[in-house]
């Protein structure tokens, strides 16, 4: 039960049709935090409380601003697949490219800098940003740009390294703890958990505001 005290925290998701945006979901409604996803298919998620879906395009401020308006923080997974966007020449399924994310990441500063809303935590593929030995040398541009203009923002910023997804892993599967897991799903959904809980606390401590960071765990 929430206190009727306690300030109710709202976070806005993109991407939540991923492995990681399920173990969002799941974290943030465990901590009984409010979750909007932002979708382009209403009847994506099953309702269930603390949870609503609103539509939206990640290309367009306007409907950023409209979107975000009135919440805590932002979660963008920009590697996510069926990121919410309006194209009739591009297919929904798609994961974005480099200079899509950089469009969209774009949209997303100036539409929350409209709202008046600072937090967000930005997870992409920004390890190339750590690694010098990775070969892809627009991603790697796309992660540079992508900095640079969180740096120049007025956001409170966390880039974090996307952790890899496992396809197939919905909010009901991080929401209970089962012993007649599919072989090989334990693994990775226990470290996805663990990525979304670091999101989580550092959403209540802000120990990482304006820092890349990498979340995922090691083995034991």
């Amino acid at each position: 039960m929430k206190n009727a005290e306690t300030p109710v925290i709202k976070v806005v998701l993109y991407g939540a049709m991923s492995s990681l945006g399920s173990a969002l979901m799941a974290e943030m409604l465990r901590r009984q935090h409010e979750v909007i996803a932002i979708l382009d298919d209403l009847t994506a998620l099953a309702p269930r409380p603390g949870l609503r879906a609103k539509t939206g395009d990640l290309f367009d401020s306007e409907r950023v601003k409209q979107s975000v308006a009135g919440c805590s923080a932002v979660i963008c997974l920009l590697d996510a697949p069926g990121l919410p966007f309006n194209s009739e020449h591009v297919e929904k399924s798609i994961l974005l490219g480099p200079v899509e994310q950089v469009l969209a990441v774009d949209a997303l500063i100036d539409g929350m800098e409209a709202a008046g809303i600072a937090r967000l935590f930005l997870v992409g593929d920004f390890e190339v940003l750590d690694d010098p030995q990775i070969e892809d040398q627009l991603q790697r541009h796309a992660a540079e740009e992508i900095r640079d203009a969180l740096q120049g923002s007025a956001l409170h910023w966390t880039m974090v390294n996307a952790p890899r997804g496992v396809a197939g892993l919905t909010i009901e599967h991080f929401s209970q703890v089962s012993s007649s897991l599919e072989p090989g799903l334990a693994e990775p959904l226990q470290r996805l958990s663990r990525v979304a809980a670091g999101i989580a606390d550092e959403l209540h401590m802000n120990l990482h505001v304006g820092e890349h960071v990498n979340f995922i765990a090691t083995s034991d």
